[in-house]
């Protein structure tokens, strides 16, 4: 009896961790970007920007490698204050200077940076602190090699894939150096209009 107690005390604290959820929009065979980080073949209309904002609103943490973070810092902070602003510029403006931002990367510090904290080492044990915090799940925007390294450590708990009706033959993949199977549950999926798929999954760790 007291070990059925424990498994459910378990169970729940692992439903009140944080989970890492990859946001990718991918080829249909597999790739993430062409081989110079291309990324000119994804498509997004307002169909697709309204779905993923309102999803992105409810999170409180925001997940980059450095070279996602720094195009990021360079485009939203005044997004929402150009003439040619869209209601998606202004909105993800707003949620993105308010947002708590984790960036991985050995170069950067964090001096001066607001809202922002830099992860350089032991990886697996800060981004296992950052879930044990109160709060929402943490999307982990594009990023494909700080996606790789987070994959190989096992720290990703879903994926949240929109899969773009083109196949690139080449370029940056998703999944590389996958020692071990990965199974994983199908939450849902939605067709958009432009012909992209979303695909939306939570790793099965049972």
């Amino acid at each position: 009896k007291s070990g059925t107690s424990v498994s459910i005390m378990q169970d729940k604290e692992y439903k009140h961790k944080k989970k890492i959820i990859s946001f990718m929009h991918m080829s249909l065979d597999g790739f993430v970007a062409g081989l110079n980080g291309e990324m000119d073949w994804i498509k997004v209309d307002e169909e697709i920007f309204d779905y993923v904002g309102k999803r992105i609103s409810e999170g409180d943490t925001a997940l980059y490698g450095r070279v996602t973070y720094q195009m990021m810092e360079n485009y939203w902070p005044t997004a929402g204050d150009k003439p040619t602003a869209t209601k998606h510029d202004i909105e993800h403006s707003k949620w993105y200077s308010k947002v708590h931002k984790v960036v991985l990367s050995k170069t950067m510090k964090d001096a001066g940076l607001t809202n922002t904290k830099i992860i350089s080492d032991n990886l697996s044990d800060r981004i296992n602190e950052i879930k044990q915090q109160a709060g929402e799940d943490i999307l982990l925007f594009g990023s494909p090699t700080a996606t790789h390294s987070l994959i190989q450590l096992n720290l990703i708990d879903g994926y949240w894939l929109f899969v773009n009706p083109i196949i690139l033959g080449r370029g940056i993949p998703l999944f590389v150096d996958i020692k071990d199977k990965i199974k994983l549950k199908l939450l849902t999926t939605r067709q958009f209009t432009c012909g992209v798929t979303e695909l939306n999954y939570t790793v099965d760790r049972q």
